[in-house]
């Protein structure tokens, strides 16, 4: 099937945050959304009347004549979600966009299948700069690697093919450098306030440290009573958390291996 760079016809199967974004962002760069689907009405009607295209609450009501299908769905409900999905248009691409699920997940149900993983954090609330996100790429054969490949490169130049094995790392590495930092924002967020103290008087020195890792690596950029090993801060810390001791074994264990990556990098 010799697709055109940019003029393929997408279905969305859902409407969260992951689908809105890019389905707005496929649609603003040229290619035609030809249907959302969502188990939620709601969800679904405000993504399709954002972009101008038909919606549905029903599988067995979704454009059966789309060149590709997206599907972004929480990992929990794919087994049971797409080999319905795939009954659409036995001809088409069927790809997911999950970091954590193999592209294994598609064998025995279709014959052309593979992943486009936007590496991003994505709230409705805020817009983001495609152009900024990377894209990771696989595919079951050479033409849809290559399919994708265009695909994503219409919204962004960071386009990069990783294997399912290699996916998962990058998952897992974004929890830690997107999903715990935000925890840690808002741990620091419940200490201020319990002083009566503004968030916000932490906000140049996240960005600092966010900026910081642009130019040193994570380790080099490490700074705190943990990289320097002072006891006497720490153990202060430890007695004002001692009310807290969620918190507080946290910032012990933190601590430690702060510590253990410091002594490891001399």
């Amino acid at each position: 099937m010799e697709i055109s760079s940019n003029h393929q016809s997408i279905v969305l199967i859902g409407a969260g945050n992951v689908a809105t974004h890019l389905g707005n962002a496929l649609h603003e760069a040229g290619c035609t959304i030809k249907m959302i689907y969502s188990r939620t009405q709601e969800s679904a009607k405000e993504l399709a009347e954002s972009i101008g295209c038909p919606y549905t609450t029903d599988i067995t009501s979704i454009d059966n004549d789309a060149d590709i299908y997206i599907v972004s769905l929480k990992d929990s409900v794919l087994d049971s979600i797409l080999p319905e999905i795939v009954k659409c248009n036995s001809k088409a691409l069927y790809v997911h966009t999950a970091g954590s699920v193999s592209i294994d997940i598609w064998k025995g149900l279709t014959d052309r299948y593979g992943v486009l993983y936007p590496m991003q954090t994505f709230s409705k609330q805020r817009k983001v700069d495609f152009n900024n996100v990377h894209f990771f790429i696989e595919a079951n054969s050479k033409q849809d690697t290559d399919l994708l490949i265009r695909t994503a490169s219409l919204l962004s130049e960071h386009v990069f093919e990783a294997s399912s094995e290699q996916r998962k790392y990058l998952h897992i590495s974004a929890v830690f450098a997107c999903n715990f930092t935000n925890h840690m924002y808002a741990i620091c967020e419940h200490l201020l306030t319990s002083q009566g103290l503004p968030f916000s008087a932490m906000l140049p020195l996240i960005d600092e440290t966010a900026e910081k890792v642009h130019h040193l690596s994570p380790v080099s950029a490490q700074t705190g009573p943990a990289q320097r090993d002072d006891h006497n801060i720490m153990n202060s810390h430890l007695d004002m958390l001692e009310e807290e001791p969620r918190i507080s074994e946290l910032y012990r264990l933190i601590s430690e291996d702060i510590h253990k990556f410091a002594t490891k990098g001399k």
